[in-house]
């Protein structure tokens, strides 16, 4: 290749002073595998096999873009950029040659440097600056109904009407502090990361029962890859739903559309084979009816309790369990000399089947009727564009979704408050015009029927294969 040199992985990090070996894509694209990851950053090369497993975001996370250019993703996640890039100094092995594009494979170059352009340009307008005012009032109101839910029981009696109540009042509580907690992950609300996570910890742990290191480690792969099997965990949910491409998709087709992109690659993990080779779970030609019994009453009961229970001790998050049971001895403290055991038992089931209904219809609304399938290499903004929808804006809905409702904004710059996307959205439609690409905007009860939709739709794919093959 001319002066394109490649050290083996193992020979350590560039020194200083000296000139940095070049790289071709096609040399980086080979490292791309358990225990050899390469990724670029601004054109850089840096070799994260041994330190991914020491990466706050989890190796999963920065894993996830092995031989790639992964330098809008690095701005994306990261307040103070200058500051990682001390981290990653140390893992520097090279820089792409001169002659090589910045971005591998067939993407829309312009498409990228136009983004970048607008990230800039948001920045100059302080659109990743917080309003103190805005978030103190959400904490406060969470806060507030926290109190009221009780206050109701203490001066009306645990009647089956003011139970009810109380229990509708906490749910939403308990909706509008995972906004909140979800805020402090994409630490958007302060200027320092680790206000951020201490912040995190307490609405997550104290107000909610939950592990905040457990909601990052798959939050952050959701933004990375959304919508990618294997790599986002919101969509990787076979064998009780079948999603977009999982629906007919066998594993020897998803290996040879992964070889003809990566020929280097050869391990990559593939959904397996559903429609076309007969394997059948569940009546997936139903999903979209059993889906009301075990989707929304039980996501948060049931899985988010248990996954989460099992990443804090298997991690060993310690400090996690414990604000977490703060959560827990609180509730039950407060309630328990209402009910007893079994009343304040089934008070907290209540609580949380009518949470869960919230965090499937809302969260789900802007992901599940859009594309699924395996990894496309795209660049930042069309992967994120490809996944995502937003719905009409107006003050209930906005305050309802945790401005969820802006799911395309949220994607784009995730560490930016959510008081600002309303702010941004011109920008970003401007850029998918110029770009041809779709900014899809949809009423909010029309999002929430889409959901049902998708999901009769690839079961009727799977059907069709299943009955065919």
């Amino acid at each position: 290749m001319g002066g394109v040199g490649e050290p083996g992985p193992r020979e350590g990090p560039a020194q200083p002073g000296a000139p940095l070996p070049t790289f071709c894509w096609e040399q980086i694209r080979a490292h791309d595998q358990p225990g050899d990851k390469w990724l670029v950053i601004e054109r850089r090369v840096y070799d994260i096999s041994r330190w991914a497993q020491r990466h706050p975001g989890g190796s999963r996370l920065i894993g996830h873009h092995g031989a790639e250019d992964a330098t809008d993703a690095f701005r994306a996640f990261h307040q103070d950029l200058n500051f990682v890039r001390k981290f990653l100094q140390p893992l520097l092995i090279g820089e792409l040659a001169p002659e090589e594009p910045s971005q591998d494979g067939p993407l829309n170059a312009q498409l990228v440097e136009d983004f970048r352009a607008l990230h800039q340009a948001a920045e100059d307008m302080k659109l990743f600056d917080a309003s103190p005012t805005f978030f103190a009032f959400l904490l406060g109101h969470i806060l507030a109904m926290e109190v009221l839910a009780w206050l109701l029981i203490y001066l009306l009696g645990p009647g089956w009407v003011p139970s009810a109540l109380a229990a509708f009042i906490l749910a939403i509580s308990q909706a509008q502090s995972w906004c909140l907690q979800h805020d402090l992950g994409h630490a958007s609300i302060f200027k320092k990361s680790w206000w951020n996570h201490v912040a995190q910890k307490f609405v997550m742990g104290q107000l909610k029962g939950f592990s905040a290191h457990w909601w990052n480690f798959r939050h952050f792969q959701h933004h990375a890859k959304p919508n990618i099997f294997h790599k986002d965990p919101d969509v990787t949910v076979a064998p009780v739903f079948l999603l977009g491409e999982s629906s007919v998709e066998p594993r020897d087709l998803a290996r040879e559309k992964e070889v003809a992109w990566r020929a280097a690659v050869s391990s990559r993990r593939l959904s397996p084979q559903y429609g076309k080779k007969k394997r059948r779970y569940l009546p997936y030609n139903q999903q979209h009816l059993y889906f009301f019994l075990i989707g929304p009453p039980l996501l948060t009961l049931v899985n988010f309790e248990v996954e989460n229970l099992a990443y804090m001790l298997v991690c060993m998050q310690w400090a996690d369990l414990l604000w977490a049971a703060s959560f827990y001895a609180r509730f039950f403290l407060s309630y328990l000399p209402f009910y007893g055991v079994p009343g304040v038992l089934l008070f907290f089931v209540a609580v949380r089947v009518l949470e869960s209904h919230w965090f499937v219809w809302i969260t789900q609304m802007n992901h599940i009727p859009k594309e699924i399938g395996h990894e496309k290499h795209r660049d930042w903004v069309s992967s994120q564009l490809a996944a995502t929808c937003n719905v009409e804006p107006s003050l209930f809905t906005n305050w309802f979704s945790g401005h969820l409702n802006f799911q395309i904004e949220h994607h784009l710059f995730p560490r930016m408050p959510r008081h600002n996307y309303s702010r941004v959205a011109p920008l970003v439609k401007s850029l998918c015009a110029k770009h041809g690409l779709s900014y899809e905007v949809k009423p909010f009860l029309t999002a929430l029927v889409d959901i049902v939709r998708s999901l009769k739709k690839s079961g009727d794919i799977w059907l069709d294969a299943y009955l065919h093959q």
